[in-house]
């Protein structure tokens, strides 16, 4: 964490000073915002902390609740949702209070005796070193509440406007477009307003009134199975009660155990069976003690004595998405800008089975929140917010499409299946799925062709960029370059240096901080003046000798900015090989020099040679607006 760059603080450096509009931040909802966020969950929560990292973008989050979530139904925190809190700096926090996963066991009936159950296999969570995070059980209510801590410590000191309830919107003209009612609840019931807003996100679950406004449907298998689902303090003799397991009975269906933080508390999701055409919801009226003693049959011959139940629900499973999650209807994408958007449960569901609810919806909040705050800025042209619906469309189809196969096979009868590892070898071989690093977004105005793909391997195109270790040379520490990259807008500028030693004046990487410093082509050109010149760009500059071999003189100085009020220089962005694991070999990265271009999301946007200042300049013509780069 850098800070003390605009004078000495004392204080929490994770409060940013205020600026913009949190100088005089009114506390009642105001009449005209830039953007309306509908809804406090996981993917509107996100939405709001990166929007309020923009100081002059007017953001307001409301909730019809009258205040937090206090019991939160998802629980699943995948890896890739763990990289992303490191991004808005609370991963070491909430790491810290969560249950860790680092193994799943499945049972099944014992051949010998089929009305017991039996442990039949172990499988390692993360068999594969997918990602140096871990994967996660927390309180959904705790995600929400780290993020309303990153709102109010941002610049804009944001904070959510309970009580007001989402009723319609219309779209019109004007710099105000969307006009949006609202009714009062709780300490605002009996209230109406009207705001009028330049975009709306509608992240208010899977009943959305944004959703319906926009003249979107849901379209999939409707639910075909139930699941009853409760959190519990109780008493067992089951081995396996702290470890995640896949359970199946002979007759009495199976059990998704999952162990919950704290030491004590765990959930079930209790397979309740087929749903009936006709049975017009009456499922989900089943008792609570009838879900209890589907659990004792089904863990027989052991058992669970229920001493507390903190929270229970019966659901029924559907895979359901609408074709866009914006209001542009198809026959018209391309000719207008969207001014509404969707997010989370709003635009897709599916079963609670592979812990994706929570983790998909908040990196729709992530996608979107970004490029919001770039274009109501002016770094980017509108056209920017196209591509949400083109990237987030796709990944919810293929979660649609996993899970329906991972809940099938949960539902299925032991019998049913080919092999007693059938289930737990699915689990393995998928890993990279559930786990959140199987989005890859398909070439656009902000993710590149991969022509270059070969000079780094480990990097793919359209991937979230995969953290590796390199030594800052400034302090010889050891770091994550993927851990620097905070949720705060800017694009990351990964410059991989020839074999020349830093300091060598015709080497590849010194020409290309020379265009990098004064071309005007150059996107840290296009920095606007009187902003610092690493606003918008994070630049990052790793040699491949070890800081044995050169000091930061050597270094070019556009990868040491001035910064903050006092201009000081920042000598935290160069970095040499670290002995343990060369970043070169670990990422497959050329010798010859190689520069990444990663976005505000954490996805990589481009691959090119240090040589290839042209193709760079013409990849960020397309981001920027109104800035050199744009021109050429």
């Amino acid at each position: 964490m850098q800070f003390h760059h605009h004078g000495y603080v004392s204080t929490d450096p994770k409060v940013q000073p205020a600026a913009g509009v949190g100088l005089n931040r009114p506390e009642d909802l105001p009449d005209e915002v830039d953007v309306l966020i509908v809804g406090t969950g996981p993917a509107g929560m996100i939405t709001a902390a990166q929007l309020s990292q923009f100081p002059n973008v007017n953001t307001r989050i409301i909730e019809r609740r009258g205040g937090r979530l206090e019991i939160g139904q998802a629980d699943g925190i995948q890896a890739r949702s763990v990289e992303t809190f490191q991004a808005f700096g609370f991963a070491p926090e909430i790491i810290a209070e969560a249950y860790h996963i680092t193994e799943m066991n499945f049972w099944q009936p014992d051949p010998e005796n089929p009305q017991n159950i039996k442990r039949t296999s172990r499988a390692v969570d993360d068999e594969m070193g997918i990602s140096e995070f871990p994967h996660l059980i927390v309180n959904q209510a705790r995600v929400l509440d780290y993020f309303a801590e990153v709102m109010e410590n941002s610049p804009t000191r944001m904070k959510p406007d309970y009580g007001w309830e989402f009723v319609s919107l219309e779209i019109g003209e004007g710099e105000y477009p969307v006009t949006v009612k609202l009714a009062g609840t709780s300490q605002h019931e009996g209230q109406e307003r009207t705001v009028k807003a330049k975009y709306v996100v509608g992240s208010d679950g899977a009943r959305s009134k944004v959703r319906d406004a926009i003249g979107c449907e849901m379209s999939g298998d409707r639910a075909n199975h139930a699941w009853g689902v409760m959190d519990v303090l109780a008493n067992t003799d089951f081995p396996d009660i702290r470890t995640k397991c896949a359970i199946q009975s002979h007759d009495g269906g199976s059990i998704l155990h999952i162990p919950r933080e704290g030491g004590y508390l765990f959930r079930m999701y209790v397979d309740l069976g087929v749903v009936p055409d006709d049975d017009n919801g009456t499922i989900r009226a089943t008792p609570l003690q009838e879900i209890i003693d589907r659990a004792n049959k089904i863990l027989h011959p052991y058992s669970v004595d229920v001493k507390s139940v903190a929270w229970n629900s019966v659901y029924e499973v559907g895979h359901r998405v609408t074709h866009r999650f914006d209001d542009v209807p198809t026959s018209q994408a391309g000719q207008r800008s969207p001014r509404v958007f969707i997010t989370g449960d709003a635009c897709h569901t599916h079963s609670a089975k592979a812990g994706q609810g929570m983790n998909v919806s908040m990196q729709d909040g992530f996608n979107i929140g970004w490029k919001l705050g770039h274009v109501l800025e002016g770094r980017s042209p509108e056209s920017l917010l196209s591509t949400y619906t083109a990237e987030r469309q796709v990944i919810a189809q293929n979660l649609i499409d996993f899970d329906r196969t991972w809940s099938s096979m949960m539902a299925k009868n032991p019998e049913d299946f080919e092999s007693p590892s059938e289930l737990a070898d699915f689990y393995v071989r998928t890993a990279e799925f559930p786990a959140g690093f199987m989005t890859e977004y398909h070439p656009s105005a902000i993710v590149g062709q991969a022509k270059h793909q070969d000079l780094a391997t480990g990097f793919p195109m359209g991937k979230r960029f995969k953290s590796a270790k390199a030594l800052r040379i400034s302090d010889t520490n050891p770091l994550h370059l993927g851990h620097l990259a905070q949720a705060d807008g800017r694009w990351r500028i990964y410059a991989f240096a020839d074999a020349a030693k830093a300091g060598t004046p015709d080497s590849a990487m010194a020409k290309f901080a020379d265009w990098l410093a004064n071309d005007p082509a150059s996107p840290v050109v296009s920095t606007p003046e009187g902003l610092d010149r690493n606003a918008w760009f994070d630049v990052k500059a790793v040699y491949q000798q070890d800081h044995h071999t050169f000091d930061l003189n050597d270094v070019p100085s556009v990868f040491k900015p001035q910064v903050g009020e006092f201009q000081l220089n920042d000598l935290e962005n160069v970095f040499g090989t670290y002995s343990a694991a060369d970043i070169f070999e670990e990422r497959g990265l050329s010798r010859d020099g190689v520069v990444v271009v990663v976005r505000p999301d954490q996805y990589v946007a481009n691959i090119v040679p240090l040589a290839a200042t042209d193709e760079l300049g013409a990849f960020f013509a397309g981001v920027l607006k109104g800035h050199a780069a744009a021109q050429v």
